[in-house]
């Protein structure tokens, strides 16, 4: 799985993005039987599950079979040599809103043995603006049970859906909320323990969240002692957690709209209640326009671009957009062929028409600059001939008339 980079894009409203990673043997296994069991119960309308050869040959066959699109890109990159496997999933929300969603799963960097994590991408997208009350889309392929660690964050040592107590080292607190701030892309919540929490305050406070949100938010926890501990290793952020308060922290994604000051709560009661002023705070921070990582630019590209789950109707709109580029490009070609066919035609008659014949006109040969002087003389020559032939021309008639002349006379 890539390394997250920076990209200069805004995520769009209507989308959803996830990422983590699952500790277990047989990630697609878990996914296949979650999305069957799903299906059968008419969660979700329909899912594929693609290895990553079979779904960059189906993108480039195109639907129903027929051959790519004349503007198919044949020089795209090869496919991520990381990437395990492919599973796209359809189903609706709110009656008759579709979303869409693509899960990928990679293999991690450095990965040697079957036990090892396997990182995970998660992108969906709405007919509509996203609401934060619809279905997580990580339950719609992950099952929702705490005995498979699918919920991982791609942070190494934290886990969504749970409390994870910050390292009592100093030096290792502030290095581990480094990384959320800049590596991960779920929102990541510390909060402080003004005194020890009993059993119910020790449970986790993402249950409280609105369902899309419980599967993109990390919640620390900090010890009463680790007040002034946690905020000297939160400096570098320029955040601080109130004592027994909470603080969400900044992140990669997040846009210019964030301010410390509107994301902390000056006191979470840990007694089991519903944290309201948290829970208001955290969702304001997910409406924040977010700026796009490079991988989450990736993964939303994927999902406009390489969408293979078509419904009935898209496949059949699809082929026609296919007839209707292919028609375009065999009329293109007959056009080109006729004006090329007409050309060679003018070409050949104009050069029939110039020499008289099929032959090419030799070209004539260039004068002898050296012959111009010698032509004088001959010219002049001729001009004086002329001048005698129009003197001899003359002479006779006037002869003829001086006879009639003296005839005239002497009658």
């Amino acid at each position: 799985m890539p390394k997250t980079s920076a990209s200069s894009n805004t995520a769009p409203d209507t989308t959803w993005l996830g990422h983590g990673r699952h500790l277990g043997p047989t990630p697609e296994q878990d996914v296949r039987r979650n999305l069957i069991a799903l299906k059968t119960a008419g969660v979700i309308d329909d899912f594929l599950d693609l290895a990553p050869a079979d779904a960059v040959d189906a993108y480039s066959a195109g639907a129903g079979g027929l051959p790519p699109a004349p503007d198919t890109d044949e020089n795209a990159a090869p496919p991520d040599p990381s990437v395990r496997r492919l599973f796209e999933a359809r189903w609706r929300v709110d009656g008759d809103v579709t979303v869409r969603a693509q899960l990928t799963c990679f293999d991690s960097h450095g990965r040697q043995r079957e036990d090892e994590a396997v990182g995970w991408v998660l992108a969906a997208k709405a007919e509509r603006t996203w609401d934060q009350r619809w279905p997580s889309p990580a339950t719609m392929f992950w099952p929702d049970s705490d005995r498979i660690e699918w919920d991982h964050d791609a942070v190494p040592g934290l886990r969504l859906r749970t409390t994870n107590r910050l390292p009592d080292d100093d030096k290792e607190m502030r290095r581990l909320l480094k990384d959320c701030s800049r590596s991960s892309w779920n929102i990541h919540v510390v909060v402080h323990e003004a005194m020890t929490p009993d059993a119910c305050g020790r449970r986790p406070l993402t249950p409280f969240l609105p369902p899309s949100l419980r599967h993109r938010v990390v919640e620390h926890r900090a010890s009463p002692e680790q007040f002034q501990i946690v905020n000297w290793a939160m400096r570098d952020l320029h955040v601080r957690v109130p004592r027994g308060g909470a603080v969400v922290l900044p992140t990669a994604s997040a846009g210019p709209g964030y301010d410390a000051e509107l994301f902390a709560v000056r006191s979470v009661f840990l007694d089991g209640s519903e944290p309201t002023e948290l829970v208001e705070k955290v969702t304001a921070f997910a409406e924040l326009p977010r700026t796009l990582t490079a991988e989450a630019e990736q993964a939303l590209d994927s999902l406009r671009h390489r969408w293979h789950l078509l419904t009935m109707e898209e496949e059949l709109a699809h082929t026609r957009r296919l007839v209707t580029k292919y028609a375009e490009a065999l009329e293109a070609m007959t056009r080109s062929r006729d004006l090329y066919r007409e050309a060679a035609e003018l070409a050949q008659a104009a050069l029939a028409e110039t020499t008289g014949s099929g032959s090419v006109p030799r070209p004539a040969a260039p004068e002898d600059p050296a012959a111009k002087p010698a032509g004088a003389p001959r010219s002049a020559l001729i001009k004086a001939l002329g001048r005698f032939k129009d003197t001899s021309r003359q002479q006779p008639q006037k002869e003829r008339t001086l006879r009639g002349r003296q005839t005239g006379r002497e009658g």
